[in-house]
């Protein structure tokens, strides 16, 4: 027999008892992180409970269940994902870490009695393809934006910092005014992983030079708490420009460049990655410091990748026979 939320009857919430949710939602430090566990659990609860948002009683009620239930609600919800939404094995993790996280927290505030840990998340196989696209393509796509318009400036400093830097696009994104040093040729950013805790990047000349141009006609307050970038239109004029407008600004500037394959910020970073690669002759050590992988086993997959071992051990093989 299933289970669900919606065929549990009526409960009732102590009036003391803390709001779980809301609580862990504060904790994180990361807007991405709060952003990414909001959009997750509530997304478990449409699921399980047909409700848009998780009420502080629809979490309660979840949290109250015994462990048999709790585990048969989850794994229902993961097959549902895998199997009929076909989802990503990523995604799958994260949608089950977020759903971990709180009930985590609700058993250290002594609000829930099971754990989730014997839900094992989907096995993923990291950075498949990172093939992207040549320093050829991509200088075509630099000559498209109008360099003498506004949008034109902002949209190609971007696609330095994204190339120059193998910048993540939401470390573009939460980059303000105050983390650009000019004179050192540095930025600051929030790298994946690293907390509230900034990096500095050296930065290109040419980036120096893109980044010059437009300051010099960013519209908005010049306080240096304000984003590094803005969005042009009307209707969102001088707001800190999202990861989606930085996502359509490569898609449309790669098409507009003749580019039939679907390009992507990260897949930009790919090809940053894997041209650094060929020209330090496979220096992985040095390439670290460039893309910033904690792990150096990543840019190994890179390596790989780039050098399509596999296709030379298969072309020894043939010509033994």
């Amino acid at each position: 027999m299933e289970t669900s939320l919606a065929s549990l009857g009526p409960f009732s919430v102590p009036a003391d008892n803390p709001d779980i949710l809301s609580q862990l939602l504060e904790n994180q430090k990361s807007p991405h992180t709060w952003r990414a566990y909001k959009k997750d659990i509530r997304d478990f609860f449409r699921f399980v409970a047909d409700a848009n948002e998780p009420t502080p009683l629809l979490v309660e009620a979840f949290l109250n269940l015994e462990q048999p239930q709790a585990l048969a609600l989850v794994l229902r919800y993961k097959n549902h994902l895998r199997d009929v939404r076909c989802l990503k094995e990523a995604t799958i993790n994260r949608r089950l870490a977020a759903l971990k996280a709180l009930v985590r927290l609700a058993n250290q505030l002594g609000q829930c009695r099971y754990t989730l840990g014997g839900i094992k998340g989907e096995k993923v196989s990291r950075y498949r393809d990172t093939t992207g696209i040549s320093q050829t393509v991509y200088r075509q796509i630099l000559k498209i934006p109008n360099q003498k318009t506004i949008k034109g400036k902002r949209d190609y400093a971007i696609l330095r910092l994204l190339w120059d830097n193998a910048l993540r696009r939401n470390e573009i994104v939460q980059t303000n005014l105050e983390d650009l040093d000019l004179e050192r040729r540095s930025l600051a950013i929030l790298g994946k992983g690293k907390g509230r805790q900034k990096q500095w990047v050296t930065l290109s000349a040419a980036t120096i030079a893109a980044l010059k141009a437009w300051l010099a006609v960013r519209p908005g307050s010049k306080n240096k708490i304000q984003p590094l970038f803005v969005a042009l239109d009307r209707a969102h004029l001088g707001h800190r420009l999202t990861g989606t407008a930085i996502y359509q600004l490569v898609r449309n500037t790669a098409k507009a460049a003749g580019v039939t394959k679907l390009l992507s910020p990260h897949r930009i970073r790919h090809s940053g990655i894997t041209a650094a690669l060929d020209a330090t002759n496979g220096d992985v050590r040095k390439v670290q410091k460039f893309s910033r992988h904690a792990d150096l086993n990543t840019l190994m997959i890179y390596d790989d990748n780039r050098r399509d071992l596999q296709g030379e051990i298969t072309d020894l093989l043939a010509n033994l026979i």
